[in-house]
């Protein structure tokens, strides 16, 4: 409830009318079939860097595997974006890949995006939450924390995010609840996030178990992402509940949910790189699919162009045909 309410309280009338407009357009748009498109971005995330402490095994960057270039993105170019949306924007999550908390500047991007009334959330592995970063995370103004824990014990733990340490994990979110509680603040919002694998699905009494034990405010269940998920079938959780994937009558693995032609994100959203390149959403992790660059042209007329039409146009008329969404069901 109070995470809503924070929420609730950045909104503003012209906020809720370009709400009130992609939702039309993307209805409309479905209904015709062919892509209408108004209003702006009601949310956006934005690439603080690439840079990454741990090498998970199903994320490009623990992989060291992009295809693009790397870097981190420059408070004047994050300020330039948050003054061009803010009207319209009211989320924010500051993260794509990478670790955000190994960018220095990382609370400034937080406290500009706050200081405009724009809602802020942030996705960590939790290895720099040390006092003096938990201090500043509780003091920047940060709206919602998901922290990722994917196992209760050591060895489960580091089986998908290598080179991590639950207990230094765990000491983090302690600092997080304690600075909370000594300058009376309600936020961050802690979600304690594990991705369900095989080898950590027995652990899922344990995860709600330590999250109330670290005093986190929810604990968030999500299925994993398996790029090659014919041949890595042994990440797969066994219970269907917690699995992207099923087997078909041939003994196949195949998406569990059926791939509609719709996509509200293709309307409502974008994910901005560190080096200002507009893609259409985090499933384009190396920008295979670039609108076009805040470096030489202005997000509203990348919003607006010919190239994001046609692929708005595309998700509606064949969306198994795009490559990036061939493994999700939206």
């Amino acid at each position: 409830m109070k995470d809503g309410l924070r929420f609730i309280s950045t909104l503003t009338f012209r906020k809720l009318l370009n709400y009130f407009l992609i939702q039309f357009s993307f209805y409309l748009s479905r209904c015709i079939r062919k892509a209408v498109h108004m209003g702006m971005p009601v949310s956006i995330s934005v690439e603080p860097t690439t840079s990454c402490n741990l090498r998970c095994p199903e994320c490009p960057s623990g992989l060291r595997r992009f295809t693009r270039p790397q870097g981190k993105i420059e408070l004047v170019a994050f300020k330039r974006i948050i003054d061009k949306l803010k009207g319209g924007l009211s989320y924010l999550l500051l993260y794509f890949q990478g670790e955000p908390l190994v960018l220095p500047g990382f609370f400034e991007l937080v406290e500009y995006a706050r200081k405009n009334k724009v809602y802020t959330t942030t996705s960590t592995n939790g290895h720099y939450l040390d006092d003096e970063n938990a201090r500043r995370v509780v003091e920047s103004g940060l709206d919602r924390l998901i922290i990722s824990v994917d196992g209760t014990d050591q060895d489960t733990y580091e089986q998908y995010r290598k080179g991590g340490d639950l207990e230094k994990v765990k000491e983090g979110v302690r600092n997080l609840v304690r600075w909370k509680k000594e300058l009376n603040s309600k936020s961050p919002f802690i979600i304690i996030q594990f991705l369900v694998f095989k080898n950590n699905e027995h652990q899922i009494p344990e995860i709600r178990q330590l999250a109330k034990n670290l005093k986190a405010d929810r604990v968030e269940l999500k299925s994993a992402q398996v790029y090659d998920y014919q041949n890595d079938k042994d990440l797969i959780p066994e219970n269907p509940k917690y699995a992207r994937y099923i087997k078909d009558s041939k003994g196949l693995w195949k998406l569990k949910k059926p791939m509609r032609n719709r996509c509200f994100r293709m309307w409502s959203g974008a994910v901005i790189t560190w080096d200002g390149r507009v893609v259409p959403c985090c499933f384009d992790k190396d920008a295979s699919h670039q609108m076009g660059t805040l470096q030489t042209t202005a997000f509203k007329d990348i919003w607006r162009s010919k190239t994001y039409r046609e692929f708005r146009s595309k998700i509606i008329e064949d969306r198994s045909q795009i490559e990036i969404c061939r493994n999700c069901t939206e």
